[in-house]
């Protein structure tokens, strides 16, 4: 795979219109007729590790691209003036028609996000969870279904995202000691 600069698509300074845009380090590129410098920064996105009372995990299947068909935790990017805390609880409400109870960080992973042609750069926070008693799951927006599953019965190659897969990876080996 050839290396190509992340902001490669980007000809033109976004403050002046100048096409002398040119790279400026490894996430920056610098504007040679205004001096605008724009740097590129990670996409913030979370997601859940949520287990019920057996220890099983939920894992959700992809309704869509990338990726489409394949497992993944619930969850998704953060919006604009919205905490990672405030994100995953929103995306579990959006996929899952869920509330989350016993939210707690458990790592972050850096990944890259194949997204309209373009790869973009994230930073995926991962957070053990629970459901609030009395939750009927309902799959919605990006998700496809959902399986409980227990730590052994959890086959990571088909978890479609590498971080996704690197953290249940994780989580798995934990729970089995």
């Amino acid at each position: 795979m050839n290396f190509q600069h992340p902001l490669h698509y980007f000809g033109y300074c976004p403050h002046c219109g100048s096409p002398l845009f040119s790279e400026d380090g490894p996430r920056s590129k610098r504007c040679g007729n205004c001096g605008f410098t724009f740097y590129l920064n990670p996409a913030a996105a979370a997601a859940a590790l949520i287990t019920n009372g057996k220890g099983q995990l939920l894992l959700t299947r992809r309704a869509f691209e990338p990726k489409k068909g394949t497992l993944d935790l619930p969850g998704g990017f953060a919006e604009l003036d919205e905490t990672l805390e405030e994100a995953i609880r929103r995306e579990i409400r959006e996929e899952l028609n869920a509330e989350l109870v016993n939210l707690q960080f458990f790592c972050s992973a850096p990944n890259r996000y194949p997204f309209s042609g373009l790869i973009v750069h994230t930073l995926d926070c991962f957070f053990t969870a629970q459901l609030a008693d009395g939750t009927t799951l309902v799959s919605g927006d990006d998700v496809d279904s959902y399986v409980w599953l227990a730590p052994e019965e959890i086959d990571v190659e088909q978890i479609g995202l590498d971080s996704i897969r690197n953290t249940v990876a994780k989580w798995k080996a934990q729970m089995l000691g």
